[in-house]
């Protein structure tokens, strides 16, 4: 391993670059990369929700994370989410993720066949046997997979098949089920509720993914520092502000509207993929403007042009 096995900090899910006709535009992957150091971000999670990966081909997938191990490379870990509905993409990715020198690899449950707790624990035993030496994470999103599990048990009962089980990243809102998690302290648990990350760092967590890490990772920064300090009011603030952003990414349709705040804030990932709509010129400067008077963003937001 090139990078200690627990995630901590702030750990950014990127956005898939697109060209305007919704073809691949891998080489954004270093300016990405480039902003995520400048603003202090410790590692990517890539090919996740953000990174719209089941919207992407299984040939997109691999050019995607060609682009991130090189730009990665020695600099941040790298976490590639590999999973998919065909167990056999999954395997294909999971083994080539760790051909290129990832630090983990995670899924997240199937979302079509929805398995119960012994069929994901299979399932996910499959793959990551496709990575033997790689370590794996359970990616819990019940929001989009519609597969509640309980999180604790699964690590329990995963373990005992699943020897890299590394950890999980929650992204579950479900506070009693997290601290369930943390008490098994033999697991890394990495939170993926940007705008909970204060309750999140109460109950103990260490390390967390989230889309607006990507351009607002200052922001966050500011929060961790307070609570470290013990300054929960300079806390608080900073994550009300982190809320009354992402309400206004929301009104928008958050995945379309985090994506453009990249080209707001310099790095442009160009649009979403169908079924997810993309903004129109009008939308981003409506975005720009309401997000206007707020600060602890990556870059300063611009209009666009």
């Amino acid at each position: 391993m090139r990078f200690p096995l627990r995630l901590t900090g702030l750990i950014a899910a990127p956005h898939t670059p697109l060209h305007e006709d919704g073809s691949l535009r891998p080489q954004t992957i270093s300016a990405q990369t480039q902003l995520l150091l400048e603003t202090g971000v410790r590692g990517a999670f890539i090919c996740g929700t953000t990174g719209e990966s089941l919207s992407l081909t299984l040939a997109e997938r691999l050019r995607i994370t060609e682009a991130w191990a090189e730009a990665a490379s020695g600099k941040m870990p790298l976490v590639v989410h590999v999973g998919s509905n065909s167990v056999r993409d999954a395997q294909a990715l999971a083994t080539h993720a760790a051909k290129l020198g990832a630090d983990a690899i995670a899924i997240m449950a199937p979302n079509f066949f929805k398995p119960n707790l012994d069929d994901l624990i299979a399932y996910c035993a499959s793959i990551a046997e496709a990575a033997p030496r790689t370590p794996f994470y359970y990616y819990d999103i019940p929001t989009m997979t519609n597969v509640p599990i309980a999180t604790a048990r699964f690590l329990e009962q995963g373990a005992k098949s699943i020897p890299t089980l590394h950890g999980i990243k929650f992204t579950n809102n479900d506070l009693m089920t997290l601290q369930e998690c943390l008490a098994l302290d033999s697991f890394d648990i990495v939170f993926g509720y940007d705008e909970l990350l204060l309750a999140g760092l109460s109950l103990g967590i260490k390390g967390a993914v989230g889309s607006t890490y990507n351009f607002a990772a200052p922001l966050y920064q500011r929060l961790i520092h307070a609570f470290n300090k013990g300054d929960l009011t300079t806390a608080r603030a900073a994550q009300l502000q982190s809320v009354r952003m992402i309400r206004i990414l929301q009104a928008f349709g958050f995945s379309r509207a985090s994506k453009a705040m990249m080209r707001l804030v310099g790095v442009d990932c160009g649009p979403v993929r169908l079924p997810l709509r993309p903004m129109t010129d009008a939308e981003v400067g409506e975005l720009a403007r309401r997000l206007g008077g707020m600060d602890g963003f990556s870059r300063q937001v611009g209009v666009p042009v």
